[in-house]
């Protein structure tokens, strides 16, 4: 770490732990994801503060929940993700295309060209669909990257929340409750093999350009291990709950309204998408509890549109089926990664070519 960053990094350190214990004190669900991200975001646009959180802690987190997914890998669980490959795809398409459809609606509203709002309106692809709002001509980078960023906080936000109200069924959170939790010395000396492996596992990951490397490698290198040759030993709470707070200060700097030039039409509209898609996803998930006869908050984790390391570490807090949430995600991901940008590459070419025709 550079010299002059020690001091916005410590003071980003301490104003996250201050909002991870407020949120522990208040009884906020997931409070050290929730408290550091809440606390670091009010400093940095309220409070005007210089913060600086390094993406390397972020990566370490998410190395520690990949491999916390990939021990919910089993022969029965791959079993039963194959089978559920088409509800996947269906869940899929139809959240991306209620998003597509609402941003046309976003688009009318804001005056904002559709191709900016279509980008920054697909759920789960947060990295993808900036990396795409770099590639093509005439898209609105700022506007795209804040509509997915509110969208990913107001799910890490909200998620939490709606899963831990008596909207849910108990469901599978405290049939595993008893086995989540291990004691540190219980880890070792299995803990260091699979320590290894997930950190080779992410750093290769990284070399082939995989979507989200530092948790998706984890999660190949434990489960490959996990299923053929020795089962790894679960993770202290304390250690769970470090790599929550390794990510929250991390997603706290991510939002940055002040670059946007229709910042209350933008923001209202973010909002009010992000709520949409999460009233969506409510609806969706229970028809994947009619198909498949799942939990309720494992349906709904598996289609809420945030991340798969946000969804995973909200599947561990409340004791759900992380290996189906986590197919589920991981199936999106790769959907968005693969499938996306090129369909949508060809849409703007199309747009932009009949634009042109039209001008005077």
């Amino acid at each position: 770490m550079e010299k002059n960053k020690w001091i916005p990094f410590l003071l980003t350190f301490i104003i996250s732990l201050m909002g991870g214990v407020v949120f522990l004190l208040i009884h906020m669900p997931i409070p050290w994801l929730l408290g550091p991200m809440v606390a670091v975001f009010l400093a940095a646009r309220i409070g005007k503060m210089k913060l600086y959180w390094p993406v390397q802690l972020r990566n370490s987190g998410l190395i520690i929940v990949g491999y916390t997914i990939g021990l919910s890998f089993t022969k029965p669980a791959l079993i039963q993700i194959v089978h559920q490959l088409p509800s996947m795809l269906l869940m899929t398409v139809l959240t991306i295309g209620i998003s597509s459809i609402f941003a046309i609606f976003i688009s009318k509203w804001t005056g904002v060209e559709y191709p900016t709002i279509l980008t920054g309106s697909i759920p789960g692809g947060l990295s993808q669909m900036i990396t795409l709002g770099e590639e093509i001509k005439g898209l609105d980078l700022t506007v795209v990257t804040f509509l997915q960023v509110t969208r990913l906080m107001m799910i890490i936000f909200f998620v939490p929340i709606l899963v831990t109200s008596p909207i849910f069924a108990v469901g599978d959170f405290h049939a595993v409750s008893g086995k989540m939790a291990a004691g540190w010395m219980e880890l070792f000396p299995t803990i260091i093999i699979f320590a290894i492996v997930s950190v080779a596992f992410a750093l290769l990951g990284k070399k082939a350009k995989l979507p989200t490397p530092f948790l998706l490698g984890p999660i190949i290198g434990t489960a490959i291990i996990n299923i053929g040759l020795v089962h790894g030993p679960n993770l202290p709470v304390t250690l769970t709950n470090f790599s929550q707070f390794l990510m929250g200060g991390y997603i706290g700097l991510l939002m940055k309204p002040d670059a946007l030039e229709n910042k209350g039409k933008i923001i209202t509209f973010s909002l009010v998408s992000g709520f949409i898609l999460i009233l969506t996803s409510l609806g969706l998930s229970f028809l994947l509890v009619i198909l498949h006869h799942v939990s309720n908050i494992t349906s709904f984790l598996s289609v809420a549109p945030g991340g798969m390391d946000q969804m995973g570490i909200i599947a561990h807090a409340v004791h759900a089926n992380l290996s189906i949430v986590t197919g589920y995600q991981l199936f999106r991901i790769f959907f968005i990664f693969f499938i996306v940008p090129p369909l949508l590459k060809w849409f703007f070419k199309r747009h932009y070519r009949k634009q042109k025709q039209y001008l005077p």
